[in-house]
């Protein structure tokens, strides 16, 4: 079956850096677009990043724009999150999720404190 394993969250100090792997099985995940959407306390869950099949389209949140990167390995069936100048903001829960789906990982905790 399907599935989406994150791994890589953790407490990072501001201005730290993070990188997330979601790890997707049971699907010919280099056919897909895949995405990552970030959940805080009290907030909707929203989209942060998604890059396309071949991995040369990419688009981002406003918000992350020019600290977050996506990237993929379509021969490891991995998707990537790096993370840098990580603000308190940040902090939230992050998932994989395959683009226009309604299939998700059970998400990693990124806690941007000092």
């Amino acid at each position: 079956q399907v599935q989406l394993v994150e791994s890589g969250g953790g407490l990072v100090q501001p201005g730290g850096s993070l990188n997330l792997s979601c790890a997707a099985s049971g699907f010919a995940s280099s056919n897909l677009a895949m995405s990552w959407y970030r959940q805080a306390p009290g907030k909707e869950r929203e989209l942060v990043a998604m890059i396309s099949s071949s991995g040369f389209v990419t688009n981002y949140a406003d918000s992350v724009k020019g600290r977050f990167t996506i990237s993929r390995d379509n021969a490891e069936a991995l998707v990537f999150l790096q993370m840098n100048s990580l603000k308190p903001e940040d902090t939230a829960v992050y998932y994989c999720h395959i683009w226009t789906t309604n299939y998700w990982g059970q998400g990693t905790q990124v806690t941007v404190s000092s």
